[in-house]
């Protein structure tokens, strides 16, 4: 990978080392991509789990709680990837001057090469918003993660995407790690 370009000079400089950041991040998250099976996405490594279910319609819920339960149940790669889904879609919703999608909105595609290409394609769009973006874009109030915080700019979103995708393509590894791991039961004759 290239050197990363200088955060100090100008908003130019500052969107090359966020999209710098991004494309590193993201190829984090292609190494996975690349080998994730089906299986890997619903497998359930604990008891107390967040996972997508199907619905009777057969479209895929969420596990979800409006304030974050005790103890916090361990997500599965189905759930992370919904989830990436969610928060990255409503970002280049903002980014793009578009409605943002609620919560609800967001449907999960589906084990295995459904949801690869569901996050391929939101990567794609993610960039075009990065493309479109000025300096004077990069300096203005940002108007998601933080409700029109005057203290977060665009720039900071921008940044605040590549951590939060950083963190969920962690816990996907882990997850396709430690499945790989555990001995998985051996079908019975």
């Amino acid at each position: 990978m290239e050197t990363p370009p200088d955060a100090s000079g100008p908003p130019s400089q500052q969107l090359g080392l966020l999209r710098w950041q991004f494309d590193l991040t993201w190829s984090l998250l292609e190494y996975h991509l690349e080998r994730i099976g089906p299986d890997d996405f619903l497998w359930e490594p604990a008891a107390l789990c967040w996972t997508v279910r199907r619905a009777e319609d057969g479209t895929w819920v969420p596990d979800w709680a409006d304030s974050e339960p005790d103890p916090v149940p361990v997500p599965t790669a189905a759930w992370l990837s919904w989830h990436i889904g969610w928060w990255w879609g409503v970002a280049a919703d903002h980014a793009h001057g578009r409605e943002p999608r609620g919560r609800n909105d967001v449907v999960w595609p589906g084990a295995g090469e459904p949801t690869v290409a569901w996050l391929r394609a939101l990567r794609g769009d993610w960039l075009a918003a990065l493309d479109g973006l000025t300096a004077a874009d990069l300096e203005a109030t940002a108007p998601f993660p933080w409700q029109d915080d005057p203290a977060h700019t665009v720039a900071h979103m921008v940044a605040w995407v590549n951590a939060e995708l950083m963190k969920n393509v962690a816990e996907i590894g882990q997850l396709r790690l430690q499945r790989a791991a555990t001995p998985q039961p051996t079908p019975s004759p």
